[in-house]
């Protein structure tokens, strides 16, 4: 699985528009074992919380790439810009890797006894 060209996908087709109008970006980190991995970053004009942006992006990845049609999950880490206002000239400079949430999403509830 090219984990770089499924990022490069989604951007043009997904992350674009939450980029731009909503204030969310978002990148695969990963993919083992049924659990792919994102990292989330949010901007100022993201308004919802840190789990209902975890279910949504975890459901618009799966759903929009086929390579990940069959997860049984997703470990999403949040980077929240809205915290500090010199994080983001962090996050861009690549120096600043402290998330400040993780979340774990199970897309089907029979998966758990």
């Amino acid at each position: 699985m090219d984990i770089e060209k499924i990022n490069r996908r989604h951007f043009v087709e997904t992350d674009l528009y939450y980029r731009i109008s909503m204030g969310l970006s978002s990148k695969l980190l990963k993919y083992e074992n049924g659990i792919f991995h994102l990292e989330v970053t949010i901007g100022r004009k993201w308004l919802k919380g840190y789990n209902a942006t975890a279910a949504e992006i975890g459901h618009i990845w799966r759903t929009g790439n086929l390579e990940l049609v069959n997860a049984f999950g997703c470990k999403v880490f949040i980077i929240d810009l809205r915290t500090d206002e010199n994080k983001a000239e962090l996050v861009k400079s690549g120096k600043f890797k402290k998330y400040d949430s993780s979340k774990g999403i199970l897309f089907n509830k029979n998966y758990l006894n």
